[in-house]
């Protein structure tokens, strides 16, 4: 949790923006971190965040880029794992054009379930910010060492679907999911994931993330080798001798009659008992296959036998 808490932030951070791109993170945030509510024919804009920092960047941009006050009160959550504190961010008076300003709703104050088209087909800039936004507002990430995943839980199908179109502009392929009657958004290949950290504005997250992921995966390694079951070991080894075996006896019967491409397939064979068909096709010169080395051996093997039953029946 304090890796995800690090990247939004880092993100939080972020204030050397164009009024376009924070116009659409602050949209973002609100459409993800809440929305608009309807209380006495009044409209209340809110959005709800577990960063404190995200909160005031979006306390701040209403007030300094819309011209409306945001109140910012902390609130308890019951969670399955215990009581959590979240931060509101609302707006009372003025809420109605604050939702048309941000684009949440249309010209005929007709409700946007996504996100505004002008941020979805605007600048790159613009579509950076908004999966900034989106993040903020209710984006989560794997810890080292456990299964990759950069998640956004999405208010609805529609805006799911623009964080994926989202996406795609930006070069990287994003997938909705659904999941406990919740909409989603996941990547989950961790390249796909520091690409994304890194274009939302979190590079020096995006590097710890990384650099902490291989190394889980290094230790996962060296923890699968330690354990390795004897009986494997002992198969393995065992397979790996009979197959020398197989090719010296071979070699043997053919004598100086091989081709030079199946007598250097078997030949590595000897030379390297405990290496795999893949670790022999690299040592071949030139490299070849794990199919290719396997099929010259193969080839090796019948035509010894061949030769063996043609010379059994010359006698």
């Amino acid at each position: 949790m304090a890796l995800l808490d690090d990247v939004k932030s880092e993100l939080a951070a972020i204030d050397n923006e164009l009024p376009a791109a924070k116009k659409a993170q602050a949209t973002a945030m609100i459409r993800f971190g809440g929305g608009l509510r309807l209380v006495q024919r009044q409209i209340i804009v809110q959005a709800q965040f577990d960063s404190l920092e995200a909160a005031k960047w979006l306390q701040s941009t209403i007030k300094n880029l819309y011209g409306h006050e945001a109140s910012l009160t902390q609130v308890a959550r019951q969670t399955p794992s215990g009581v959590v504190q979240r931060y509101l961010v609302q707006v009372e008076r003025g809420g109605a054009a604050l939702a048309l300003q941000t684009g949440l709703l249309d010209r005929r104050k007709h409700l946007v379930l996504g996100l505004p088209a002008d941020i979805i087909s605007g600048n790159i800039a613009q579509v950076k910010a908004a999966w900034r936004g989106a993040f903020l507002a209710h984006g989560g990430l794997s810890d080292p060492g456990k299964a990759s995943y950069l998640e956004i839980v999405c208010p609805t199908n529609e805006a799911a679907l623009a964080l994926v179109g989202a996406a795609r502009r930006l070069g990287v392929t994003a997938k909705p999911r659904q999941l406990r009657s919740s909409e989603r958004v996941t990547l989950k290949d961790p390249d796909a994931i520091e690409r994304m950290l890194m274009l939302m504005g979190a590079p020096r997250s995006a590097r710890e993330w990384t650099g902490k992921r291989s190394d889980g995966e290094a230790r996962g390694k060296a923890n699968r080798l330690a354990n390795f079951d004897d009986a494997n070991m002992r198969r393995s080894a065992k397979a790996a001798a009979e197959a020398s075996d197989k090719v010296r006896k071979a070699f043997e019967i053919l004598g100086d009659d091989i081709p030079e491409n199946l007598r250097a397939a078997g030949q590595l064979r000897l030379d390297h008992g405990d290496a795999s068909l893949e670790e022999l096709g690299r040592l071949a010169n030139p490299p070849i296959t794990k199919d290719a080395i396997a099929g010259r051996i193969r080839r090796l093997l019948q035509l010894a036998e061949k030769t063996e039953k043609a010379r059994a029946q010359q006698q």
